[in-house]
């Protein structure tokens, strides 16, 4: 059977926490596949002459907290020579992270499996994507217009603010009507009126957790991560001090995954997080989705196997 190759768009892989990090969950699984894994990152990019390159690191993986990766000194490597590429490249989804997904798409053009896929990764913003499935998302607005978001906070009496483009709880603010910041912190995010911004109406649901649902080829995992916000908090995401309690997903939960299934399978969107808050769904997030580490320790899951048993499937039907 062929030996396949793999290179793993992402950050400096010696600033990952290994307790946590999707990424090396993936890396471990195909390390234990017997799989050839290369690692780059953005920056390393290069296109010339029709052919894209990486400046690519062969990269050895163990499941060791103090020791978790060796690289080899990088060397230049076709991209059309790999099997597969995850881009596992976290936000902030800026133009370097779109550029990385125009080269990644002539690598794809040439046969290579990308996961996720590239042209779809620039279609489903991670906050803006939900905007397919109204009936399942909460009272939103998407606008630069201050005024508009003032007005729409009044309306819901608390709703919570974001940018359209960050992660991990970054620059999220929860507003009531009479709140003396709302000004100053709505210029900044909007850029005085000019950049759009998403408003959604509070869920007091937060306080049972911000649920992380996996999906792979549109099929769920049984078991989301409810993270908990910390006390005193309303964020529900692990890098803002969340806990995370894994839990069997509910008939809803099961719902929501099926509105948006389908719409998955056809953009190639191959492994996606679901963040759902109550009832509803608040982001879809596909850049790179994380607790892999956290279920699978909870649960004693493989959720890489389940990813990689797709991936290996997908090769060999499509002849990658």
């Amino acid at each position: 059977m062929k030996r396949i190759k793999i290179a793993v768009l992402m950050d400096d892989i010696s600033t990952i926490n290994p307790k946590k990090d999707s990424s090396l969950a993936m890396m471990l699984e195909a390390s234990k596949r017997g799989w050839k894994i290369y690692s780059f990152d953005t920056a390393d990019l290069f296109t010339q002459d029709g052919l894209v390159f990486a400046d690519c690191a062969k990269t050895t993986v163990s499941n060791n907290f103090n020791h978790w990766f060796e690289k080899e000194a990088s060397t230049v490597m076709v991209l059309d020579e790999f099997d597969v590429i995850l881009m596992r490249k976290d936000p902030p989804f800026d133009m370097t992270y779109i550029y990385s997904t125009y080269l990644l798409e002539q690598a794809e053009n040439k046969g290579v499996l990308v996961v996720n896929k590239p042209q779809s990764l620039r279609d489903a913003n991670e906050k803006l994507f939900a905007l397919n499935f109204p009936h399942c998302m909460p009272k939103t607005l998407v606008s630069a217009n201050q005024s508009k978001i003032k007005a729409f906070i009044k309306t819901q009496n608390t709703a919570v603010i974001k940018p359209l483009n960050e992660m991990g709880g970054r620059d999220i603010f929860k507003f009531e009507t009479n709140d003396t910041a709302i000004d100053t912190i709505l210029e900044r995010l909007t850029n005085n009126g000019k950049r759009p911004i998403m408003a959604q109406e509070f869920l007091p649901d937060i306080d049972k957790g911000d649920k992380r649902i996996l999906l792979i080829n549109g099929k769920p995992i049984d078991y989301a991560l409810a993270r908990i916000p910390a006390k005193g908090s309303f964020k529900g995401n692990l890098a803002a001090g969340a806990k995370g309690i894994g839990q069997l997903l509910s008939n809803r939960d099961r719902y929501l995954c099926e509105q948006i299934a389908p719409t998955l399978k056809a953009k190639g969107l191959m492994f996606v997080g679901l963040d759902v808050i109550g009832d509803y769904i608040t982001e879809i997030n596909v850049t790179s989705p994380t607790c892999i580490r956290e279920l699978d320790a909870q649960f004693g899951l493989n959720i890489a196997g389940k990813l990689f048993d797709v991936i290996e499937e997908e090769i060999n039907t499509n002849c990658y």
